[in-house]
């Protein structure tokens, strides 16, 4: 396997190869490697760095099958960061303006880089190889629905089944690079006094389609230094994921329960919405609860924080009720593939019955701490039916006390697609991200 990327490799390419290795292999997620080597390169070559990662990453299970068509064998488990600089190869080769030479040249480079001299001329024959077979070998693959859609087969035949009429738009969307957008903390400005004040910096921006709060970057932007942000004055948040504190209608000193929140994001916007919320933050890893506390404490927000297990009820909650709970279940995060592309690589088949039976798990389990009339919002970023719709529609058929409230009840919904059980969005380019909604009440009775 692969070395942990570290500031002693100063190639860029081979940086970013020993960051995908662990990946390719099924090891790591992209999230625990890139942070890292991002560390390792200099300001003015991140983006870079990330534009290979992620991009390579995103067309993955296409430029597989081209790399397994031009190699005789497969690399042994060892040698993935060899492998991972073929990849980077083809996809300079075919989505970066890098001219074919400077790509192998820069490739073969970098293995040098990887101290693995040996593998300098296979990947120079394999990548000569490519450039003097592209079409062809394009030509040859372009039968398979992989090949076309840079999907995993068995994730295409599932999107196809669940939403015959739209599957083709959702793995296209998968496939492009997510627009930044930005939620207005309510506490210090609106929407539009954030959108001028990006305007006055002379930050391309514009207003979100459907959330009340949010703004989406009209390109790159260095976060930090974006006017407010040490102020507090608004949190990166997809705008779908923006829905969920409106939906619950919380009103001012009801007690809440964020469940499985970290990053936070929800948290705040939570804390936004009415005076004197007794807010109750429950994640069950605890080593991202800091970011929770990081992200209320940067926005002015406090909230009790829980290390905790949901489905362990009787460690955690303290016997009062919630009036609103918010439930971000564990999913696939299929709605989320062009923001984290290495669930091409990473999820399988067999994950979904698991997770499926952990989100009616915990579902079932929260439920017993919200109060006759109070309001829970299950919610995903999934587009799969067997962790939304299915989940929701079997637990109100079974649970006497609970009533499905339709989305648009008492105002008018433009986004999603209604169905029997909430409402699913599908990501979208240059807009917001897949997600599903459905809200559930308890009866008093």
């Amino acid at each position: 396997m692969a070395k942990s990327p570290n500031k002693r490799i100063t190639n860029l390419r081979a940086l970013a190869a020993m960051t995908l290795a662990p990946v390719i292999s099924g090891s790591r997620s992209l999230s625990t490697t890139l942070d890292k080597a991002l560390d390792a390169v200099e300001p003015k070559e991140k983006p870079l760095m990330q534009t290979l990662c992620l991009g390579s990453l995103r067309v993955f299970p296409k430029i597989d099958l081209i790399a397994r068509k031009l190699l005789q064998k497969p690399f042994k488990s060892r040698d993935n960061d060899v492998y991972a600089l073929i990849v980077l190869g083809i996809y300079q080769m075919d989505y970066l303006r890098t001219p074919d030479h400077a790509a192998i040249g820069e490739t073969v480079e970098a293995a040098k880089a990887l101290n693995k001299p040996w593998a300098s001329k296979l990947i120079n024959g394999v990548l000569r190889n490519y450039q003097r077979e592209k079409v062809a070998l394009q030509h040859k693959l372009n039968g398979s629905m992989a090949f076309q859609h840079a999907h995993p087969q068995w994730f295409i035949d599932l999107v196809r089944a669940d939403w015959p009429q739209d599957w083709q738009a959702i793995l296209a969307a998968n496939n492009q690079q997510p627009p930044i957008t930005l939620r207005a903390n309510k506490r210090h400005c609106d929407q539009k006094t954030l959108l001028e004040a990006l305007h006055k910096a002379e930050v391309g921006a514009h207003l979100c389609e459907h959330s009340r709060d949010g703004i989406t970057l009209e390109g790159a932007a260095d976060i930090p230094a974006l006017p407010g942000f040490n102020e507090g004055h608004f949190s990166v948040q997809d705008e779908a994921a923006q829905l969920s504190a409106s939906l619950l209608d919380i009103q001012a000193n009801q007690r809440v329960l964020d469940c499985c929140s970290a990053p936070g994001g929800k948290a705040g916007h939570i804390c936004e919405q009415a005076n004197n919320i007794d807010l109750t933050c429950l994640e069950s890893d605890a080593s991202r609860m800091p970011r929770v506390e990081q992200n209320l404490a940067r926005l002015g927000h406090t909230a009790k924080l829980i290390v905790e297990d949901a489905n362990a009820v009787d460690s955690w909650w303290d016997g009062v009720p919630f009036d609103r709970i918010l439930l971000d279940a564990p999913c696939s995060a299929t709605g989320v593939i062009r923001r984290h592309p290495d669930i091409k690589l990473l999820r399988r088949p067999s994950d979904l019955a698991k997770l499926a039976q952990l989100q009616a798990q915990i579902l079932r389990s929260v439920w017993r701490t919200l109060a006759p009339g109070g309001k829970l919002l299950y919610a995903t970023c999934s587009v799969l039916k067997q962790e939304n719709e299915n989940i929701v529609s079997h637990f109100v058929n079974e649970q006497n006390d609970a009533r499905h409230i339709p989305l648009d009840n008492n105002q008018p919904v433009t986004w999603g697609v209604e169905r029997p059980f909430g409402r699913q969005l599908f990501p979208q380019e240059n807009g917001h991200d897949g997600f599903y909604y459905a809200l559930l009440e308890k009866t008093r009775d």
